[in-house]
């Protein structure tokens, strides 16, 4: 008897890993598991990469052999490998393969990979997490393309667990992989200009997440010349980022890194009913409605940075209603609500 789905990613069992896509491969798996139970989903860890090949060679086609369904969700470099192993797989399986992309980078990369485009146009679906990537991607004549926005296993706070009780300095944070690209210089100038030009300290900035192992240097050389209001606070645990980012008065997302999708730190910051101001970068507008449950600003452009910041601690009235709103846009990224497309998609 065929198991209902196998899925293929980079789970790294019984290690700590906060990235995108071990969270959210993680997630997908838990979500499929609670509506199909645990006996009908299948594993298979790609962690350590070309490092394990012959596992993730045989165990791809164990997983064919007994998986009605197959769901990968590799990296750039996992596509390379996966794609062309599972198309070959198949002429002798007949099983239905499914695609869940991670970030915003796959239309590019099927532009220099033909091959791999070639492969992908025949599965039976790729799952993406935006608009913007559907659109792109059937204007390269790809008829399997759905929307399936990210989503986390993560409580959304109720109304009255909000947290309002905000004063001088208004608390600030990152919370996102460490890295230049991910706009953590642009946070913390912006955060230094308004302090400067008001004379006080009007806001303070905590940066959360693994530094990023090329910036390391670069990072250490920034923590030097920190102000105290600005402060490295490490990894939070997947489960704990409700409960750390409540006590913000907003998330700083001024990212142009160029793999950006539906970034899990927007969702960490709605479920906290904390407002994000994003940067308009690639796909940020379609998750953060300015005005409604965050503001957006012009892409490496500080000052618009500064101005974001600065309108959203005077405006005290519209932040309440914020707040609230953030709470409905989390309820769209529950799991059990999401995974419903991936389900109806399944043979």
């Amino acid at each position: 008897m065929l198991k209902k789905v196998g899925i293929i990613g980079h789970f790294a069992h019984g290690r700590d890993f906060f990235d995108g896509q071990t969270i959210k491969i993680r997630t997908l798996t838990q979500a499929l598991q609670n509506e199909l139970g645990k006996a009908e989903v299948c594993t298979l860890d790609t962690y350590g990469g070309l490092k394990n090949i012959v596992k993730i060679v045989c165990g791809t086609f164990k997983m064919l052999a007994k998986c009605k369904n197959i769901i990968m969700l590799p990296a750039n470099n996992g596509l390379k490998v996966l794609v062309p192993l599972l198309s070959f797989g198949n002429l002798f399986f007949k099983r239905n393969l499914h695609y869940s992309v991670i970030g915003g980078w796959l239309p590019e990369f099927v532009k220099e990979h033909k091959l791999i485009k070639k492969l992908l146009q025949k599965f039976d679906c790729i799952y993406v997490e935006t608009n913007t990537m559907k659109i792109a991607l059937e204007a390269m004549h790809f008829s399997n393309v759905h929307i399936v926005p990210n989503f986390k296993n993560i409580d959304v706070l109720s109304e009255d667990e909000l947290v309002y009780n905000h004063s001088k300095p208004f608390k600030l944070c990152t919370f996102s992989r460490v890295m230049k690209e991910k706009g953590i210089e642009d946070a913390i100038d912006a955060v230094k200009a308004i302090n400067m030009q008001a004379g006080e300290v009007v806001c303070a900035l905590d940066i959360y997440g693994k530094i990023d192992s090329d910036y390391e240097n670069r990072f250490a050389k920034l923590q030097a010349d920190f102000p105290e209001y600005i402060r490295y606070c490490g990894c939070v645990d997947a489960n704990d980022s409700v409960n750390v980012l409540k006590n913000y008065y907003a998330l700083l997302f001024p990212t142009y890194y160029e793999g950006e999708g539906f970034a899990g730190t927007l969702i960490d910051a709605f479920s906290s009913g904390i407002p994000v101001i994003a940067s308009d970068w690639r796909y940020n507008c379609e998750f953060v409605t300015h005005g409604y449950d965050g503001m957006t600003f012009a892409t490496h452009d500080v000052k618009k940075l500064q101005e974001a910041i600065t309108n959203i601690i005077n405006d005290s009235d519209n932040y309440k209603t914020m707040k609230n709103n953030c709470l409905r846009t989390a309820s769209r990224y529950l799991p059990s609500v999401v995974v419903k497309t991936i389900l109806d998609k399944m043979c």
